[in-house]
């Protein structure tokens, strides 16, 4: 049986040394989706929602979870990254919402995804609770990690 890779001798939690990896350029890309009413993507879509440009402000969220992630995961080795982007796709009844995140670094950036996309999706939620009581963040999941070419 493997050994487990956070877990030392003793059994206790650990940071996994990657000191010895080499640098590469890597990419992760994560997804949610936020299912909601019809009406309320209506609003979404003519900025009529009580607290604004809620996509504005769920890509600011999402980019800033990514970046905080090593402070939010005890485990997580603390990355810089190259580039964040958090995008949106409309759909009739829900947003689907995907970070995908760029670094050069040891070690990959799927938890900087995830962190991201799931921030950002919490984010649509709290803009549209007050109209719409039956929304649900769904879906979170790593949809592609790479290292990257080039």
């Amino acid at each position: 049986m493997k050994a487990l890779s956070h877990v030392n001798k003793k059994g206790e939690a650990r940071m996994v040394d990657v000191g010895s990896k080499p640098v590469v350029a890597r990419v992760a890309v994560a997804e949610a989706t936020l299912v909601c009413k019809a009406a309320t993507i209506r609003l979404l879509k003519k900025q009529a929602l009580p607290k604004g440009d809620v996509l504005a402000v769920a890509r600011v969220a999402g980019i800033q979870a990514a970046k905080q992630t090593a402070g939010l995961i005890p485990l997580c080795h603390v990355l810089p990254l190259d580039a964040v982007e958090v995008e949106f796709a409309v759909k009739p009844r829900g947003v689907r919402v995907t970070c995908t995140v760029r670094t050069q670094a040891r070690t990959g950036v799927e938890m900087e995804a995830l962190t991201g996309v799931t921030v950002a999706a919490l984010t649509l939620y709290d803009m549209g609770k007050a109209v719409d009581k039956g929304m649900r963040v769904e879906g979170v999941r790593v949809v592609e990690k790479r290292k990257a070419v080039g």
